[in-house]
C-alpha cells in the first residue's frame, strides 16, 4: 500500500465486521478475558518508546468517542508540522512502527490497545498543547510512528499489502477499547523483552502504580539478541564515568571499581556502586549503554564485560512476551490482563 487512502480501503471490511459485536461494545466496562488465535511469524528489530516517569492524574478531559474513526487527534510530526487525523489512522502508524508485523495477530491486537490507551493518557496530560498538538511522532517522547508509504518501503512490495491488512485488522478488531483503572486511561507503557519477569514501576521510576507491577513473562532465547554483551576497557569505563561527572574514584585495581550490586525481585539491578558512587540499575544501564538493567558485570585483565538479558525498561507489557503468549493460545484480552494487573477494558472514553 503506497498511500493512506489505499490502506483505509483495506481497513473497511474489518470495520464492517465490528458491527456483529456492537451489542457487546455497548457495555461500559468489561473484564479482561478471552482466547487467542495463532499464526506462524518471525521477529524483527523493534523501535521502542521512551516511557515517562509515572505522573499525577491527567490535566484535561477528553471528548467522548466510542470508535477510533470518530475521534481525531493532532500529531506533531518530526519536521515540526502538525497533522490532524483520526485515531484509527494514527494507531495504524503506531502499531506498524512499534511492533513487527510478523508477530501473532493477538499480540498486534494487544499492542493496538496499548497504543490507543497510551495515546489517550498523553492527550489528557496535555503535554503538547503548546505545540498545537495532542501527541508527537517521536518515540523518545510519545510513541514511534511510521507512514503507510514508509512502512511499505520497509516491508517490501511482496509483503506490504499483507502486513497493511494485518495491522488494520488489529486496530479495527479492538476498535475503541481502552485499558482503564478507576475509570481513567492507564499509562500503558510497554517494552521489548523481559528476563523472565516484568518490573514494578516503583523500582524503575520511583512511583508505584497498582497496574504496573512485576509479573512473569514467557519469552526467552528465541528473542533476537535476548542475551547481549558490552565490553569496555578500564580506560573506557574511566572515560564514560568521568564525562558523566559522577565524581567517582576509579583508581587502584579495576576489580574493585564495581561493588555492592543489589537486585530487585525480578532480577534487574536495583543499585550498584561505581567508584564509590551509588547508581540505580537504570542509571547504570544508561551510563554504559546496556539493553536493559538486568545485567552482571565482571572484570578480567582490566577489561569489563556486562552480560545483559532482555531489552527495555521492563515495565508494563513485554512485546515478545505478548507474542509468546499469543503463540501459546492467549487472546489479546488475556495478554493485557496478565501484564496490566487489575486494569479493565472500557469503551466510550
Amino acid at each position: 500500500m503506497r498511500n493512506l487512502d489505499a490502506w483505509r480501503a483495506l481497513r473497511a471490511p474489518f470495520l464492517t465486521g465490528l458491527a456483529l459485536s456492537a451489542a457487546l461494545m455497548l457495555l461500559p466496562l468489561t473484564a479482561l478475558g478471552g482466547s487467542g488465535a495463532s499464526a506462524r511469524t518471525g521477529p524483527e528489530v523493534l523501535t521502542l518508546p521512551a516511557a515517562p516517569t509515572p505522573a499525577a492524574q491527567p490535566t484535561q478531559s477528553l471528548p467522548t468517542a466510542e470508535t477510533d474513526s470518530a475521534r481525531s487527534l493532532r500529531v506533531l510530526q518530526k519536521d515540526g508540522t502538525v497533522e490532524e487525523m483520526t485515531m484509527a489512522d494514527y494507531l495504524w502508524a503506531v502499531v506498524a512502527a512499534e511492533m513487527p508485523a510478523t508477530f501473532e495477530p493477538e499480540a498486534l491486537r494487544a499492542q493496538a490497545v496499548c497504543a490507543r490507551t497510551y495515546s489517550l493518557w498523553k492527550m489528557q496530560a496535555g503535554s503538547h498543547g503548546s505545540d498545537g498538538a495532542d501527541i508527537c511522532a517521536d518515540s523518545s517522547c510519545c510513541q514511534a510512528y511510521i507512514s503507510p508509504e514508509d512502512a511499505a518501503q520497509r516491508w517490501g512490495e511482496s509483503a506490504a499489502e499483507t502486513y497493511t491488512v494485518k495491522i488494520a485488522g488489529a486496530v479495527a478488531d479492538t476498535d475503541g477499547q481502552v485499558l482503564t483503572y478507576d475509570g481513567a486511561p492507564i499509562q500503558a507503557v510497554f517494552f521489548s523483552s523481559a528476563s523472565g519477569a516484568t518490573e514494578d514501576a516503583e523500582a524503575v521510576w520511583g512511583k508505584a502504580l497498582p497496574y504496573l507491577v512485576s509479573v512473569d513473562s514467557p519469552e526467552g532465547d528465541e528473542v533476537p539478541n535476548y542475551r547481549s554483551t558490552v565490553t569496555l576497557t578500564a580506560d573506557q569505563v574511566r572515560k564514560v564515568v568521568s564525562e558523566a561527572g559522577l565524581g567517582a574514584e576509579l583508581s587502584g585495581e579495576p576489580s574493585t571499581w564495581f561493588q555492592n550490586l543489589t537486585r530487585t525481585a525480578s532480577g534487574r539491578v536495583a543499585g550498584i556502586e561505581v567508584g564509590g558512587v551509588s547508581l540505580s540499575g537504570g542509571a547504570a544501564r544508561n551510563l554504559f549503554a546496556l539493553r536493559s538493567a538486568c545485567f552482571d558485570v565482571s572484570e578480567q585483565d582490566g577489561v569489563f564485560t556486562f552480560s545483559v538479558t532482555g531489552y527495555g525498561h521492563g515495565v508494563g507489557m513485554s512485546q515478545y512476551g505478548a507474542n509468546a503468549m499469543a503463540k501459546a493460545g492467549s487472546g489479546w484480552q488475556d495478554i493485557l490482563a496478565h501484564y496490566y494487573t487489575g486494569a479493565q477494558l472500557q469503551t466510550g472514553l
